[in-house]
């Protein structure tokens, strides 16, 4: 107490702690980043198991005999599809009993039609008919993707809208009967491997977990599962892979497994509650739980708490212009806003007096904003307050420190994986920039550091986790059709990211930018 209560002490533990501010950034930073890399190796990870005692593995028998049979259904409602021009809707609503048969057309916007008409929401304005009956509240979902009669594995997809999971639980139980049936089963994409103690196991176990990660972050929901998770209905999707592996499943397997799986979600009193809800999984017989992942997040704060410190001291002496700060942080807000606002309301406009599609539209209207943003906000604070001065763009940055360390936070809260990725490209540019440093130099990093060139890289990145590398042509193509598709997820289904990224991230950047070039 005597060290803070001392204005000499105080001072010169702050003197200290400015000339160890960079050494502890980047301490902290690396530690960090080694902490999560870290989470992929086994013996730092948990194995999974059932919390549910309702769900024990021994509490069902799956008898399912009529694999041949299902095909022949298969066919019959394929030819009845046909007949009818559309979905034979006589010939299903005699499934409906204890279990709901759903068969959706315009997969996901079918699906957010069937759920807003079920329970009686218009969440995205979206048109739905009514529906002749209710089963009831619904505990679980399972989404079943077969686009072959035959089957090698089984995959399981997690991620839902707005990074949501399902309880940990129906990832267990698919785990559980898979090996129980004998059935090869594989989690994004890849297979489980036992060498983990080796470079190319941990490194398998990287790209599994990093995959997960990069799903998550986009906020899409990656199956028709994704969707049901909004109205508290744990759901997964199981897809089946035809691979041309030598290993085959028929149907009558994968019925007895699905056959389990409902008997078991039968047996449930209550929702699904007792496990985890926010975890990532390196592989199906492990999981990484939040009390694990989120350390390496607060090691990237470390910083913060630092830095809000020395500068607060370092301003307490004198109180800049409430309009050198208030200016520029109105006005990245407001070039925010029209980047949230401007793509939707132009697409119709420039696909009548320019030769492109609305699509391509959209995605020209967004980068024209954002690339003309980096200009509006230069040195806004001028035109209302004269010239810039020291303690003015200190204040701003104190601003924009604290504006970070919320934003992130909460972002981590709802989505690890988008707060993490953010985290560690946002963290570096607060703590370098100042209007101090050479600004050309400055200036490439801030812009690879940008949300723009993170989700760029993001695209190239994910690509190599899927060992399906392209060129810089193709992936910037892809990376146009995933500005789209985020701005497509908006509207249709209630996805957060792009209005994150619009509202908040992208004007919260825009104020170092302001910073760098503070004169």
């Amino acid at each position: 107490m005597g060290l803070l209560s001392d204005p000499n002490r105080r001072r010169a533990l702050i003197s200290l702690l400015t000339r160890l501010n960079t050494p502890i950034c980047v301490v902290c930073y690396m530690a960090g980043v080694a902490w999560f890399m870290g989470l992929a190796f086994e013996p730092f990870t948990l194995r999974t198991y059932m919390s549910e005692n309702a769900m024990g593995s021994t509490m069902v028998e799956e008898r399912f005999p009529a694999g041949e049979r299902a095909l022949a259904t298969g066919r019959e409602f394929a030819a009845h599809k046909k007949r009818a021009g559309g979905m034979p809707v006589d010939w299903l609503i005699f499934w409906a009993k204890d279990i709901i048969f759903l068969v959706n057309e315009h997969d996901l916007i079918g699906m957010q039609a069937w759920l807003e008409g079920y329970h009686h929401t218009n969440t995205t304005g979206m048109d739905w008919s009514p529906l002749q009956g209710r089963g009831g509240s619904i505990q679980a979902a399972l989404s079943l993707e077969l686009s072959s009669d035959v089957v090698t594995s089984l995959d399981l997809v997690l991620e839902g809208l707005n990074g949501q999971l399902p309880n940990l639980d129906l990832a267990n139980l698919f785990y559980a009967f898979c090996q129980k049936i004998g059935v090869l089963c594989t989690i994004q994409g890849k297979l489980q491997r036992n060498d983990w103690d080796s470079v190319s196991g941990y490194s398998h176990a990287v790209k599994t977990m990093m995959l997960m990660v990069m799903k998550q972050a986009s906020g899409r929901p990656w199956g028709d599962h994704g969707l049901f998770l909004r109205y508290h209905i744990e759901a997964a999707t199981i897809k089946g892979v035809n691979s041309f592996r030598q290993y085959k499943t028929d149907t009558t397997t994968i019925g007895r497994l699905l056959e389990g799986m409902y008997r078991k979600l039968n047996n449930l009193l209550e929702r699904l509650h007792q496990s985890y809800f926010f975890y990532l999984m390196p592989s199906l017989s492990h999981f990484v739980s939040i009390g694990y992942y989120m350390p390496a997040f607060g090691l990237l704060f470390v910083w913060f708490r630092l830095h809000v410190k020395i500068m607060t001291f370092g301003i307490a002496q004198s109180s800049p212009g409430v309009l050198s700060v208030l200016t520029p942080l109105v006005i990245s807000h407001l070039t925010g806003v029209a980047l949230y606002t401007l793509p939707i309301r132009f697409q119709e406009m420039a696909g009548e007096h320019f030769p492109v599609s609305e699509t391509e539209a959209v995605v020209l209207t967004a980068i024209a904003v954002y690339t003309a943003g980096l200009a509006l906000p230069h040195n806004t604070h001028r035109f209302l307050s004269g010239e810039g001065t020291e303690q003015g763009w200190r204040v701003l940055k104190l601003v924009a420190v604290l504006y970070l360390a919320v934003l992130l936070g909460c972002t981590a809260l709802i989505n690890f994986s988008l707060g993490f990725i953010l985290a560690l490209t946002l963290v570096p540019v607060a703590a370098f920039v100042t209007p101090h440093i050479p600004k050309v130099l400055s200036a490439f990093i801030l812009v690879v550091l940008s949300p723009a060139c993170t989700l760029l890289f993001s695209v190239f990145f994910f690509q190599e986790l899927q060992e399906m590398p392209i060129s810089f042509l193709e992936g910037w193509l892809l990376y146009l059709s995933v500005i789209s598709q985020g701005i497509l997820d908006h509207s249709l289904y209630g996805s957060l990211v792009y209005p994150l990224i619009a509202l908040l991230v992208y004007p919260c950047w825009l104020l170092f930018w302001n910073i760098l070039f503070w004169k």
